[in-house]
């Protein structure tokens, strides 16, 4: 299968930054890039040289795997950025960020984007009072999440929101916590992602494939 179904700690690893694939392990010192900050693998410790297409794919990867998607669909979604007006980079992004599963954990209705995309997928969350169970679904401004009435029970989700704080919840989304509801206040800027991605890379790679 093409999606990775292998230890998700690794994944970090190989990146050398934080994922945050493991929701909460990874506020501790449980997690893996604590305990052992280099690449997994027998020369994990030596120091890898990448070319410049090296480092090129090196960021692509890390962008499918922060935010679990494929390689069709990274392409689809460059494609897609690429027709907007602005910086290709810049709107690649917001396009990843706007991606419901995506703002599911933001607003910290999940600890993990894997959790929030499969609570997508069991039907859990509605959209402007509609239900929608599609994770790549694209927010707008001014739309609104929420969980169902009886989802809201649910463990996961009422846990994931009592730890909310100490993920924080990004300028561009607002949450309100006691009655279960988040909206798209507006679109995502450049500068209020604070992963360190290097887009243009992203940019200069798939140009020259598509």
């Amino acid at each position: 299968m093409a999606r990775y179904r292998g230890p998700e700690c690794r994944q970090c690893r190989r990146e050398g930054l934080k994922l945050f694939l493991k929701g909460e392990r990874c506020y501790t010192d449980r997690c893996a890039i604590e305990r052992r900050n280099y690449a997994p693998g027998q020369h994990g410790r030596m120091r890898s040289k990448f070319s410049d297409y090296g480092n090129q794919l090196r960021e692509k990867q890390k962008v499918k795997r922060l935010y679990g998607i494929l390689e069709k669909q990274c392409r689809r979604y460059f494609r897609k950025a690429s027709r907007q007006k602005g910086v290709t980079g810049e709107n690649f992004l917001s396009l990843l960020e706007r991606r419901l599963d995506n703002v599911v954990f933001r607003l910290g209705f999940a600890t993990t984007r894997n959790e929030a995309r499969q609570l997508v997928c069991h039907r859990h969350f509605l959209v402007n009072g509609k239900l929608v169970d599609i994770p790549s679904y694209l927010l707008n401004p001014a739309d609104t999440i929420e969980p169902k009435e009886k989802s809201r029970k649910i463990n996961r989700i009422v846990e994931a929101l009592e730890s909310v704080e100490r993920r924080g919840v990004p300028r561009w989304l607002t949450l309100d916590k006691e009655h279960f509801k988040g909206t798209l206040s507006e679109l995502p800027n450049r500068e209020e992602i604070t992963i360190p991605i290097q887009e243009q890379l992203i940019v200069e790679l798939l140009s020259r494939q598509i």
